[in-house]
């Protein structure tokens, strides 16, 4: 079984769209949803809870405990299921969860799989590695992505946070989220992945799926940002990190696939637009 965990923190908005679109496509599934708002102070979240799907797990933290402690707190509620930690932020699109799960079931030894989406440093699309505009149609870009040939599933170094399948196996092996030594966030996914891969697991990304993300709307305006101690942390504890990644960025092996698949989506596009009136 298959769990999905969205933590939130304001941004009310964005939450109500993220939780819009996963209802959406999970109307149809008994898959569990957990919902944690970590403490949020606009009132318009507490409002959006009362409306969720009474089959919905909703959980509200007494106090404020940050991201990653609020992470692994779904991890624990899911129990002995695998999670997809979603954040708040994003808009997930039809078949999205079908196509992870797909891809987490082609080979047992996948602790991590990160679907593709504009805003998401290596699971970027259209620009590799860029953050690229909020997609007028996320949903063009999900069937781009389906219906442009077989998978790839390329291995990468780690998963990404936006949106990021995590294996129950892998969970009961190597721990949670590191939350007293990465704090409130940032760095806490590339621990555990590294902590996976040291003991022999995998990560990909999954290019038959999309997932849409603004990036810093929900835990975003605590002041977070990459770098700093916790890259200091991260590196200390794994000195080739970096190396890695760097040498991703340079193979690039999803460059032919990310082209048909923007090639796809520009035929859709195209069709898709609507013709002007005679």
């Amino acid at each position: 079984m298959t769990a999905v965990v969205v933590p939130v923190f304001n941004a009310p908005d964005e939450t109500a769209d993220c939780l819009a679109a996963l209802e959406a496509t999970l109307a149809a599934s008994e898959v569990p949803v957990i919902v944690i708002d970590d403490a949020s102070d606009d009132p318009a979240v507490a409002e959006l809870f009362s409306a969720l799907p009474a089959e919905w797990v909703r959980v509200r933290n007494r106090e404020n405990l940050g991201f990653v402690a609020t992470a692994n707190l779904g991890l624990a509620l899911a129990s002995r299921a695998d999670v997809v930690l979603l954040n708040s932020d994003t808009r997930v699109t039809p078949g999205w969860l079908e196509a992870i799960l797909e891809c987490a079931a082609s080979d047992a030894s996948i602790a991590s799989i990160t679907p593709l989406t504009n805003h998401g440093e290596i699971a970027s699309i259209p620009a590799f590695c860029r953050p690229n505009p909020w997609p007028e149609q996320p949903e063009l870009w999900a069937r781009a992505c389906a219906d442009s040939g077989p998978p790839l599933y390329p291995q990468v170094p780690t998963a990404v946070g936006f949106c990021m399948f995590l294996r129950r196996a892998c969970i009961d092996q190597v721990g949670a989220f590191d939350e007293i030594a990465f704090g409130r966030g940032y760095g806490e996914e590339n621990d555990w992945c590294c902590r996976a891969s040291a003991a022999g697991w995998r990560h990909v990304l999954c290019d038959t799926a999309f997932v849409a993300h603004r990036g810093g709307a929900s835990f975003g305006p605590l002041g977070l940002k990459p770098g700093g101690q916790a890259m200091e942390t991260l590196l200390g504890r794994h000195p080739d990190y970096m190396d890695q990644v760097r040498a991703f960025i340079e193979a690039d092996p999803m460059a032919e696939r990310r082209a048909r698949i923007v090639a796809a989506f520009d035929d859709l596009h195209r069709r898709w637009e609507p013709r002007p009136a005679d």
